[in-house]
């Protein structure tokens, strides 16, 4: 059975995206609802396997390290397989509406979306930091060609941007993995690990991490280094940037927790630690204040992701010199935090992209008489929005409950003016999207009314982000299953 699952999570999608490469867009579209029900029942048995037998490591061809690629399967990793499974199901199934079949450009949407999605379950199972390099290139190229799906000028501009950014992150990250190589021989994290453990090897370690979490914050666009970001994901199609914005800036920042976490023991100390903390404040606050000031619909949920992937990076300084229990409620706090802002920013994207289609502009002052006539995809914005204020019962709300506990366990009080401005400030920019839609332009209807699918797929996004916050709980203990050593 283990062998199955794994096989449709890493081959499925790499023999659907060469299928749909040779067929037009509407003969793509349906193999690719086939694929994606085809992915989503792995993705729930693969859970559903580590949640009851708990976590393995499992050996691509039964080849054993270093010839051998070793998959670690943990509750973690499973998680993020599930997200992707749910918000990529999502994001197809509006792309396949949402998207002209008449364009020649659109048929090239299925094969990048299918690359992206191996990449992505690539990153979450990898095992070692070679492999977890060659599945953030195939995102990282997959999502470039995806942001110039359009064709238009800015698109080209945005991508090419995107694509420098990109590059330069994965060459610090690579040179740091070299380094790495010729200091331990070995590129597995487990066997890394055990041999810094062995002996005093901190001096080797130190530039090589440093340089690898350089160009994974570049990748992450944490704050200074976050100019790619906004025009990517507000120039890209709808269903492009709700799949950026929830899944492709999450896995940088995934592999640079990982390294942290596992590596990062010995790196050097509290003011790194706090730097990075600080660097992600500033990024929830610029990045909160720009989205406040944007006349672009898109532009303002695009600085909205520069603001909440900065609550990531409190990842480090609440972990460094604290005890277990703390670490733990800080990781817990951050993957929830992934979670659910995966789903809000997937259905804020997916509101806002019908909205512009029944509008006719993305920019904000055009929603004015919107709210009478329009009123669902606006009530999936706002919904998605609650979640990013932290308001409860959402996953947002116990994120940053998570977050401020470990903040005031740990005695680092200062992160609670950080938690409390991100979530004002992220009240501003929503309600400033539904002060402008609540404006009486015209007492009758010249919206143009998207297909009622369109206009479901963000609610149901918007609804599971709100209902994470009722099964914290549950959804963390299989998060907190551990990686217990054995191979299948």
């Amino acid at each position: 059975m283990t062998l199955w699952l794994m096989a449709g999570l890493l081959f499925t999608p790499l023999a659907w995206a060469v299928l749909t490469l040779l067929l037009d867009f509407s003969k793509g579209r349906v193999v690719t609802w086939l694929g994606i029900l085809v992915q989503v029942l792995v993705s729930l048995g693969l859970w559903a396997a580590v949640a009851s037998d708990g976590g393995f490591l499992y050996l691509l061809g039964g080849w054993q390290a270093p010839l051998g690629i070793e998959l670690r399967v943990d509750g973690l990793a499973v998680t993020f397989v599930l997200l992707t499974a749910l918000v990529a199901a999502a994001c197809g199934w509006h792309a396949s509406i949402y998207l002209d079949p008449g364009k020649p450009w659109h048929r090239y949407f299925w094969p990048l979306f299918w690359f992206l999605w191996a990449g992505l379950n690539a990153v979450w199972l990898g095992g070692d930091l070679f492999n977890l390099y060659v599945g953030l290139e195939l995102i990282s190229l997959a999502a470039v060609g995806l942001v110039a799906l359009g064709g238009q000028a800015d698109a080209l501009r945005a991508a090419i941007r995107y694509l420098m950014a990109a590059l330069l992150g994965s060459l610090a990250y690579l040179l740091g993995v070299a380094l790495i190589y010729g200091q331990f021989g070995t590129l597995s994290l487990a066997g890394v690990t055990e041999l810094m453990n062995s002996g005093d090897v901190q001096s080797g370690l130190t530039f090589p991490l440093i340089l690898m979490l350089l160009g994974l914050a570049l990748k992450t666009a944490l704050f200074p280094m976050h100019g790619w970001l906004p025009p990517a994901h507000g120039i890209a199609k709808s269903p492009v940037s709700a799949l950026l914005s929830a899944l492709v800036v999450k896995a940088s920042f995934y592999i640079a927790a990982r390294l942290w976490l596992e590596l990062g023991g010995d790196l050097g100390g509290y003011a790194l630690a706090q730097l990075i903390g600080v660097l992600g404040s500033l990024a929830v606050i610029w990045g909160s204040w720009l989205a406040f000031r944007q006349a672009k619909l898109k532009q303002v949920v695009a600085y909205s992701s520069v603001a909440q992937i900065g609550y990531l990076f409190l990842l480090f300084p609440l972990t460094w010199g604290v005890t277990d229990a703390i670490s733990q409620q800080a990781q817990q706090g951050i993957t929830l935090q992934v979670v659910s802002h995966a789903l809000a920013k997937a259905a804020m994207f997916l509101a806002a992209g019908n909205l512009i289609m029944s509008v006719g502009s993305n920019r904000v002052d055009a929603l004015a008489g919107v709210s009478r006539f329009l009123p669902f995809s606006l009530f999936s914005f706002g919904l998605a929005g609650v979640s990013l204020m932290g308001l409860p019962p959402t996953g947002g709300f116990a994120a940053k409950w998570l977050l401020l506990q470990a903040s005031l366990a740990s005695g680092q009080w200062w992160w609670l003016g950080v938690l409390l401005a991100g979530g004002l400030l992220s009240a501003a920019y929503v309600f400033r999207v539904y002060r402008a839609s609540f404006i009486e332009a015209t007492d009758t209807d010249q919206f143009y009314h998207p297909s009622r699918s369109l206009e479901v797929i963000p609610m149901i996004l918007a609804l599971l982000s709100l209902g994470l916050g009722l099964v914290a709980e549950p959804v963390l203990s299989v998060m907190s299953l551990p990686f217990e050593g054995g191979s299948r």
